[in-house]
């Protein structure tokens, strides 16, 4: 009997067993249950490589049905998936429902919003603070209209909550600081004058930016910001946007072309200061026929308008909500951001 001879391009090594090679398994899902991690990175390859694939060919089945049709196609954009727009329903996200409507025109903020008490807020500094938080202080008395500072000294919070409250503050707000960073915001609600008290929130403070170091910055002027809350959709981020919108008066003075942005996505809200600036376009140098007769531009294409950030830029992220002023020991809370049981996936978002 003659015995075959290997190919050639095997160069020595035993050729593969092609008994299961026209077999392929198909994996649906993401391998990353498999414990073991040799298989487990095989499992991931696999599953690429099919993805891959898979794009190819219903990229290509598109151009063969676009070719079928000829002119009578109509394309349609493939609208790209983000955490955004795949985000899990909220059972609680308000859609012009007016139940809400109705309990926020009577809430502890309404009587801010309807312009019939101004605010006035104390803002004050954890003990023995660095000379960084008070740039950061200076910036928000420039953002934020009526905003007083007090040093800490070596009061509790309670005591300068019954203080603020005795002297017509409506807010308390107290920054927390590590490593010569700002990294905690608390604002307690302390009253209007009509015996409704609370909430108070605590926000993880990061990213913080003061002006001097923001490249082209304005200066602020002291007229009295737009507000624009953007991004708060449930329950919980109406209320959250309301005890925000509530330290700014809503008597805006459009004169200063100011604007202060509270932009909620994906929990995460980005504060910023800008002012928007008209600028006339440059008329162009071409010298025109004389015969020609010369164009009315209108508005629109004689002003362009831009932005200029002023400053300070910070980011907020709400880690519990409680009922009253602040108080550790007795307060109720309404809402607790607890990491193990309600980030059990990335698409989940609660303002």
């Amino acid at each position: 009997m003659v015995k075959k001879k290997p190919d050639a391009s095997l160069k020595g090594k035993k050729p593969m067993n092609t008994a299961k090679a026209g077999k392929t398994t198909v994996i649906t899902r993401n391998p990353g249950h498999i414990t073991n991690r040799l298989k487990r990175s095989e499992m991931y390859g696999k599953y690429l490589q099919q993805k891959r694939k898979s794009k190819q060919e219903e990229r290509k089945q598109r151009i063969r049905d676009a070719e079928a049709l000829g002119e009578d196609a109509q394309v349609k954009k493939a609208v790209p998936k983000t955490l955004d727009n795949t985000r899990e329903i909220e059972p609680t996200l308000v859609k012009q429902d007016p139940e809400v409507f109705a309990d926020e025109a009577d809430d502890e903020f309404a009587r801010y919003f309807q312009s019939e008490t101004p605010p006035k807020v104390l803002v004050t500094t954890r003990p023995r603070p660095s000379r960084h938080l008070f740039w950061f202080i200076a910036d928000l008395q420039r953002l934020i209209p009526a905003l007083h500072f007090y040093p800490r000294k070596h009061y509790s919070l309670k005591e300068i909550c019954s203080f603020a409250q005795n002297r017509g503050f409506s807010h308390l707000i107290v920054l927390g600081e590590n490593a010569k960073h700002c990294n905690g915001m608390t604002i307690s609600h302390l009253g209007s004058g009509d015996g409704l008290v609370g909430p108070t929130a605590f926000f993880k403070v990061s990213n913080v930016v003061t002006s001097q170091n923001i490249p082209n910055h304005g200066a602020s002027t002291k007229h009295i910001p737009e507000l624009n809350l953007h991004g708060f959709g449930t329950r919980l981020g109406h209320r959250i946007g309301r005890l925000l919108g509530s330290i700014f008066p809503h008597d805006a003075e459009f004169v200063g072309r100011q604007v202060a942005t509270f932009h909620n996505q994906r929990d995460y809200i980005f504060v910023r200061h800008h002012r928007y600036v008209f600028e006339e376009k440059k008329k162009n140098e071409k010298k025109k026929k004389d015969d020609e007769p010369e164009k009315k531009l209108e508005l629109k294409d004689r002003v362009k308008a831009r932005l200029q950030e002023l400053g300070p830029r910070f980011t907020l992220k709400l880690r519990w909500l409680q009922e009253g002023t602040f108080d550790t020991q007795f307060g109720e809370y309404e809402w607790i951001h607890k990491r193990k049981e309600m980030d059990t996936t990335r698409r989940r978002f609660h303002l």
